[in-house]
């Protein structure tokens, strides 16, 4: 019999990362492509008010509710149980963004409300200067 020599081979320690790069581009591309759409809000340009600013004590948000009859309420300049007019919302922020442009303003919003009526606040809103309106959600 004749007997055949094996040759030994030498053991290959190279990782492969061609299937590493394959797939974090996959990745990268998927993430370029969502990341913009999750982004929230709106992106609107409203004009500054000239006014000198206040001190950075006050750092309590302006909240405007809108309830489920579609009743607005505010928390400053009067009792803020009781239900008010657009105007009179309008009226107020605008005085508050007056004095603290930087203010920060949120609505609040029933689940059972009608989407066009926390559109108009948030009209209101920007007509009486905010430069941005969040959302309250639990």
């Amino acid at each position: 019999m004749i007997r055949r020599q094996r040759k030994k081979r030498k053991l290959n320690s190279d990782i492969n990362v061609v299937p590493y790069i394959d797939v974090m581009l996959v990745l990268l591309v998927i993430f370029m492509i969502t990341a913009p759409m999750l982004t929230q809000g709106v992106d609107v340009e409203l004009p500054k008010a000239a006014a000198e600013p206040v001190d950075d004590k006050d750092n309590e948000p302006v909240i405007v509710t809108v309830d489920a009859q579609g009743q607005y309420y505010i928390d400053i300049g009067g009792n803020p149980d009781e239900p008010v007019s657009g105007e009179v919302v309008s009226d107020r922020v605008a005085k508050v963004l007056s004095s603290n442009p930087e203010k920060m303003l949120l609505v609040r919003g029933d689940k059972n409300v009608d989407y066009n009526k926390v559109v108009q606040l948030m009209v209101l809103l920007q007509q009486a200067g905010a430069p941005s309106v969040g959302l309250v959600t639990e």
